[in-house]
């Protein structure tokens, strides 16, 4: 069996357990505005039958250290999803879009290399002021994108349960 097969083998493994666990792991900038990610998807996977033990937090500095930790969490087998929550923004120094472009296209790859689905709620505004009007419109769009991305997780995981295993 070679690497590929094995660590596919172990994400569908681990999502046929009784009880399926899930990683979310969240950037650290602009925490006030991503925890509210965190906290509507928490909330949001306990309605769709997972208790708060099945889900393990981690925090990562920035969204560019996401794909990596969410990678290694891939490989470990023990998790039948992965969410990735975090907010790029033009902080006038760098192409934001670089980042994000970089960010989405590694987690797409984390899931096709390890079988185990990533969610993404990585965001990207075209304009991102710091001002508590904007800050404001980020926290609750970043409420609903927690609860979708729970869906999206919880329906993900219980489709993924349903197919046939490969051998």
């Amino acid at each position: 069996m070679n690497m590929s097969s094995s660590i596919e083998s172990q994400a569908v493994s681990a999502a046929d357990s009784n009880r399926p666990r899930v990683a979310f792991v969240q950037a650290c900038w602009h925490r006030e505005i991503v925890d509210q990610c965190k906290t509507s998807f928490l909330s949001s996977m306990q309605k769709h039958g997972y208790a708060s033990d099945d889900i393990d937090i981690f925090e990562v500095p920035g969204a560019f250290e996401i794909p990596l930790h969410a990678k290694r969490l891939a490989q470990s087998g023990r998790y039948a999803a992965i969410v990735a929550a975090g907010l790029v923004v033009d902080g006038g120094i760098y192409r934001h879009d670089f980042v994000a472009h970089a960010v989405i296209n590694a987690l797409m790859q984390v899931q096709l290399e390890t079988g185990t689905p990533v969610i993404s709620a990585v965001l990207t505004p075209h304009h991102f002021h710091n001002g508590d009007e904007h800050v404001g419109f980020f926290k609750e769009h970043f409420l609903a994108k927690g609860a979708e991305a729970a869906h999206a997780c919880a329906d993900t995981v219980q489709k993924l349960r349903a197919l046939p295993v490969q051998q």
